[in-house]
């Protein structure tokens, strides 16, 4: 039985990803010729929708927790795990017209990547002084109006166990001076991980919202006690 039902969701799976190529094509096209017409706000809302209209056409239901955490108009630097492509939609669901910074491959995604550069993703490049101090000034400059949306694994997990978190983030916490909104994403693993073709339509998908990390507390303490402090907040509601 569970033998079938994989076959049954490998079939279904690629209609699905056919349909969801076609909504972000139609994504990148309305929001161009708003971003040509300098509809920003327009762009950042239609982004939104469309993070929203991916679950729908999967027939998914994204559960979220703490929404009170997330002050509307408050910029943060929001820091989730990393277990699935989808995890972008379901940020970008509830937290519109984010800034971005991550690994470069998610910008080689067809269609999806130019969406992508669209709302301002900045790729993560090799890490030395030079690139490191070039890509925060940029990011920074991109959340001016922005909160900033960053993945600190790096990648996404191949076990559904949340990986070690890289430092890049310190940087842009010191240099942005905002408050850190952990998030953590649930299901997601099961649900569509990096190492599995199809989809698992029947998994529960979740997003929590923790409340915020002040800047202020976090600056006083050494890399890997951030760190430490910020991974806890994360995993203490994952369940993959």
């Amino acid at each position: 039985m569970r033998k079938e039902r994989h076959h049954f969701f490998t079939f279904i799976t690629i209609p699905a990803f056919g349909l969801l190529y076609v909504l972000t094509a139609f994504s990148i096209l309305a929001a161009s010729i708003m971003a040509v017409l300098g509809r920003k706000r327009s762009v950042d809302l239609f982004t939104s929708w469309w993070a929203r209209s991916t679950f729908r056409v999967l027939g998914k239901k994204l559960h979220i927790d703490g929404r009170e955490n997330m002050v509307e108009g408050e910029k943060y630097i929001l820091l989730a795990n990393h277990s699935s492509l989808f995890d972008i939609m379901a940020i970008m669901s509830f937290c519109p017209g984010v800034a971005w910074f991550g690994r470069e491959y998610l910008l080689k995604v067809p269609v999806m990547g130019y969406l992508l550069k669209k709302t301002g993703y900045i790729p993560m490049k090799t890490a030395n002084f030079r690139n490191t101090k070039g890509m925060v000034e940029q990011l920074v400059r991109n959340g001016d109006e922005r909160s900033i949306a960053i993945f600190p694994e790096g990648t996404r997990t191949e076990d559904g166990k949340i990986n070690r978190f890289h430092r890049g983030f310190i940087y842009v916490l010191k240099a942005s001076k905002l408050d850190v909104l952990p998030v953590t994403l649930n299901g997601f693993y099961s649900f569509k991980p990096k190492n599995r073709f199809s989809i698992l339509f029947s998994s529960r998908i979740s997003a929590v919202i923790h409340k915020p990390v002040k800047n202020e507390e976090l600056i006083t303490m050494s890399d890997q006690e951030i760190i430490n402090i910020l991974k806890e907040v994360i995993e203490s509601a994952n369940y993959h």
